[in-house]
């Protein structure tokens, strides 16, 4: 498929410097006041303690180290990352533990398979078709993807569905400037992402075994996709993105359970209709399209009123009240006001 490049498309088609520059200073200087959780970050950095609390902007992380087969010019992208005002002040997850305790099917069902299987995959050259409901349409190389963006530091909670969470700092940017470039069309609802669909280097694309229809989809609503706290992450603790969670590319929606934070991105496609979402189609009464963490609605098999944050011990379980929508509410729950948040789960 051809690649499109920036002299590919009429300068029509995408939005003036000045207008993108100043809107995003204006997102800058209110990010800020979206979240009730968030902290304003500081200019001084420094490296904390393994899951020590963290308050200030951070640009290396104890333990991390750059995964092999990035690109250095991705890495250098990373590394210039500035620290970002969307933060948690609690303890964040050690390296070892985020990168070694991972859902990625297409490398295998256990915890371990993702950090042992997925270096087969390869990530550099990567690129992204930007397709549906859009006025400017393609498939575009990463570095064309993210070369208008600045990328910062954000510290998010992660809720598995599982009733497992952590706390990582992610360096990415907001999925709604990326949206922004290629504007959506009048008729967009919803956007739909899809995983890369490499059965020679995912083994457990190709396992007999599978539970999975591959590639993998997830979605969300317009809405949801344009808010502020949606990040398209390439980075985590300072580094490249490792393989297993998730390399190069991948959405991190903090109020949303974690199997809606697709991996690996190749697709992003606005639709006018919701998209077919694989958990949803495999499991509907267990994975809700929505996937809002929310501790009065349990999981068929198990409740989500409190959660494991990791890490933890069979001695020190670690166990803590679940937050509606992940804690972030208060910036968050006017996306579903008047829903019956039972019934879209």
């Amino acid at each position: 498929m051809l690649i499109r490049k920036p002299s590919d498309i009429a300068s029509s088609e995408i939005t003036p410097e000045a207008v993108y520059r100043s809107r995003r200073q204006f997102l800058h200087a209110t990010a800020g006041l979206a979240l009730g959780t968030a902290a304003l970050s500081s200019s001084a950095a420094s490296s904390p303690a393994v899951g020590e609390a963290v308050t200030e902007g951070l640009t290396s992380w104890p333990g991390a180290s750059a995964p092999p087969g990035a690109a250095p010019w991705l890495r250098g992208q990373v590394a210039a990352a500035a620290p970002g005002a969307f933060r948690t002040e609690e303890a964040v997850a050690p390296w070892e533990i985020a990168t070694r305790y991972n859902n990625f099917y297409e490398f295998g069902m256990d915890k371990g398979d993702p950090a042992e299987h997925a270096q087969e995959m390869t990530v550099d050259p990567w690129s992204v078709e930007i397709a549906g409901e859009v006025q400017t349409a393609g498939t575009f190389a990463l570095e064309d993807i993210l070369k208008p963006h600045d990328l910062e530091e954000r510290i998010y909670r992660l809720r598995c569905v599982e009733a497992w969470s952590m706390v990582i700092p992610w360096v990415g940017f907001p999925l709604r400037d990326l949206l922004e470039r290629f504007r959506p069309t009048a008729d967009a609802r919803y956007v739909e992402f899809t995983t890369l669909h490499r059965p020679e280097e995912m083994r457990g694309q190709r396992s007999f075994f599978a539970t999975l229809d591959y590639p993998y989809v997830e979605g969300l609503r317009l809405d949801e996709a344009m808010h502020p706290l949606t990040l398209l992450a390439v980075g985590m603790y300072g580094q490249v993105l490792p393989n297993q969670n998730g390399a190069p590319l991948r959405l991190v929606v903090p109020w949303k359970y974690g199997f809606k934070s697709i991996k690996s991105i190749v697709r992003i496609r606005l639709t006018r209709r919701r998209p077919r979402t694989t958990w949803n189609e495999l499991a509907p009464r267990e994975y809700g399209f929505y996937a809002n963490v929310n501790p009065e609605v349990s999981h068929p098999r198990w409740s989500q009123a409190t959660e494991r944050r990791l890490p933890s011990s069979l001695f020190s379980p670690n166990r803590r009240d679940t937050l509606m929508f992940n804690g972030y509410a208060e910036a968050v729950a006017p996306l579903y006001s008047g829903m019956d948040l039972a019934r879209n789960y």
